[in-house]
């Protein structure tokens, strides 16, 4: 089984920083894409940012330059560095994986649980 976990949601001011991480566990055996999506109250879930195995990265327009995705693929792990928060950043957010398990034929869409994020004053 491969489980995906997200840590260091909360509260932050605007303005203010998060860093999100997301650890991939299980039975894997390779990991392609990984990525953060997020999800207002009354909105579809949308993409945040994402990161090829080799570190090809693209980003939604309303967060370029403010955040930066990366992961440490020796860990299964991917990051979301969010500086200079806004209020409409508010979200779930999740962590996402394109991900071969053990046992499976091929690749894979993976989630893990969410974390909120909350950006007011």
């Amino acid at each position: 089984q491969v489980q995906l976990v997200e840590s260091g949601g909360g509260l932050v001011q605007p303005g203010g920083s998060l860093r999100l991480s997301c650890a991939a566990s299980g039975s894997i055996f390779r990991i392609n894409a990984m990525g953060w999506y997020r999800q207002a109250p009354g909105k579809q879930r949308e993409l945040v940012a994402r990161i090829t195995s080799v570190g090809y990265t693209n980003y939604a327009d309303s967060v370029k330059g403010r955040f930066t995705i990366s992961r440490d693929n020796a860990k299964n792990m991917v990051y979301l560095q969010m500086n200079s928060l806004k209020p409409e950043d508010t979200a779930v957010y999740y962590c996402h994986a394109d991900l071969w398990s053990t046992g499976s034929r091929w690749y894979t869409d993976y989630w893990g649980p969410g974390t909120q994020v909350t950006v007011s004053s």
